[in-house]
């Protein structure tokens, strides 16, 4: 009886050993996984943010944001809220639009095949309204899950003094994010940084447009 009881008692601590490195063996992939997506998604906002650059060298220094539609740009179509059509007036730079969605938002956010069926439904990012490259401060573009409240921003925002813009902590990078500055560089904030860091930009409006 006793050699039984002390064979139960080696079996239940071995399914209990079991269970515990399945659980840190899960939550290690999980970081991982997470990690990954993060560097994903740096690498995306460096490839965008070095188009945007290669259209303002041929556009006299100005973003799409900044230029009508009928000159190439997609200023009208940005203040409407669709921030697709700067991305995609950007093709020729970016060559295909899964550099514009966040591998950590595909649950939400799908990647488009082409240029052509594509709409704010395929893009992760938002864009800074009035960014230009003679301020290298300033917001580009980043991740689009900002919220204000508890509520995700949408369309047009002003992310001025007054306003204090929070990560939401269960999409995307789980309470951080990703900015690209005019500058071409990115960099990956908690809520408080990226506060800190709009106080910086030179800009008292710091308009920016998300994808609705």
């Amino acid at each position: 009886m006793n050699f039984k009881r002390t064979d139960l008692l080696a079996t239940v601590s071995i399914l209990i050993v079991v269970g515990l490195l399945g659980t840190v063996f899960l939550r290690r992939q999980q970081v991982r996984k997470a990690s990954q997506q993060r560097i994903s998604c740096v690498g995306n906002l460096k490839n965008n943010g070095l188009s945007f650059r290669v259209f303002a060298n041929d556009h006299d220094n100005l973003y799409p944001m900044q230029i009508a539609a009928e000159q190439g740009g997609a200023r009208e179509a940005v203040a409407a809220g669709q921030v697709w059509k700067v991305f995609q007036v950007l093709s020729n730079e970016l060559s295909v639009p899964k550099t514009v969605i966040c591998a950590a938002d595909r649950d939400q956010r799908t990647p488009a095949t082409n240029w052509t069926s594509f709409d704010n439904s395929n893009v992760s990012y938002f864009v800074g309204q009035d960014a230009t490259d003679t301020n290298p401060e300033m917001l580009l573009a980043g991740d689009r899950n900002l919220a204000l409240e508890g509520s995700l921003l949408s369309g047009a925002v002003s992310l001025n003094a007054g306003v204090l813009p929070a990560w939401t902590p269960d999409d995307i990078h789980r309470g951080r994010g990703n900015i690209g500055l005019a500058d071409g560089s990115v960099q990956q904030v908690t809520s408080g940084m990226l506060r800190q860091h709009l106080t910086k930009t030179g800009d008292a409006t710091n308009r920016v447009v998300f994808p609705q």
